[in-house]
C-alpha cells in the first residue's frame, strides 16, 4: 500500500501582466483571460497544478483592476485550494504578494507564468524533485539555434557562443525560506528581475536546471494562440 502524498507545495501563478505584446490592455483582452482549446489560458494553467496531489494551495495573482471581481470561470477550480492576490506595479511585487498569501504548510514553492498553460506534469515533477533536495530548480531548455549579437542598426556584431546557454521556462521552484530570502533582499536593494531564479543567483544560492518542454511555450505574440490551440490537440 503506497504512502499518502504530503500536500506541502504552494504555487504562485503570476497572471498580473498587461499583455501589451499580445495586444490586450483591458481586463477582457488580457492574454491570460483569452480562450484556447475551449477554456481561458489561466484556467488551463490553474487546473494543471490543482490536479497534483502534492499541491496544498494555488495563489493566483491577478491585475488590480480584476482581482476584486475575478471572472466567474475562475471558480471552476477547487476553491478550497485557491486564493486570489492583487498584482503589483512590477513582477517582483506581484510575486511577493502571492508568496505572502501561501499558508505555512507550503514548505516548497513553485512560481509559474500564467501564460504558460502547456507546462507538462513531467517537467513539474522534475522541478519538485530537485526542490525537495533543498535547492532551487527551474525548467529550461538548452539553446540550439545560433545566436547573434546585433547592434541598433541591425548589423551583426558577432556570433555568441551558445555552449552552456539555456532558455528559462517556468515553473521555477524553491524551498520556501530560500525564495522569501531572495525576494526580501530584492526589495531592500530595489532589484526587479524577469524571473525568480535571478534573485537567488544574486545571493549565491544554488539553483539548478531540469529539462523543460517545447510544449511549455509562453503565449506572448498573437500567433502563439493558434499554436497553443494546436498543441492541445496533441498528446503530451
Amino acid at each position: 500500500m503506497s504512502e499518502p502524498v504530503v500536500r506541502d507545495v504552494g504555487v504562485v501563478i503570476v497572471a498580473a501582466g498587461a499583455s501589451t505584446r499580445a495586444g490586450g490592455v483591458s481586463a477582457g483582452e488580457l492574454k491570460q483571460f483569452r480562450w484556447v482549446a475551449g477554456k481561458p489560458i489561466l484556467l488551463h494553467t490553474l487546473q494543471e497544478f490543482q490536479a497534483r496531489d502534492d499541491v496544498a494551495m494555488v495563489v493566483c495573482v491577478l491585475p488590480r483592476q480584476v482581482a476584486g471581481d475575478p471572472p466567474p470561470w475562475l471558480f471552476q477550480c477547487d476553491t478550497e485550494r485557491m486564493l486570489v492576490a492583487t498584482g503589483g506595479a512590477v513582477r517582483g511585487e506581484s510575486v511577493r504578494n502571492g508568496l505572502e498569501d501561501l499558508p505555512e504548510s507550503c514548505r516548497y514553492v513553485l512560481i509559474h507564468d500564467a501564460a504558460r498553460p502547456l507546462a507538462t506534469s513531467a517537467m513539474i515533477d522534475r522541478v519538485v524533485m530537485e526542490v525537495r533536495k533543498g535547492r532551487g530548480a527551474i525548467a529550461a531548455l538548452p539553446v540550439v539555434d545560433t545566436l547573434k549579437r546585433v547592434n541598433e542598426s541591425g548589423r551583426i556584431e558577432r556570433t555568441v557562443d551558445r555552449a552552456g546557454l539555456w532558455r528559462a521556462q517556468t515553473p521555477q521552484g524553491f524551498p520556501r525560506e530560500m525564495i522569501l530570502e531572495a525576494h526580501e533582499h530584492a526589495l531592500l536593494t530595489g532589484v526587479d528581475a524577469t524571473d525568480d531564479a535571478a534573485l537567488c543567483e544574486q545571493l549565491g544560492l544554488e539553483v539548478v536546471v531540469v529539462r523543460g518542454s517545447e510544449r511549455a511555450m509562453k503565449v506572448t505574440e498573437e500567433a502563439d494562440f493558434a499554436r497553443a490551440d494546436l498543441l492541445y490537440g496533441l498528446k503530451e
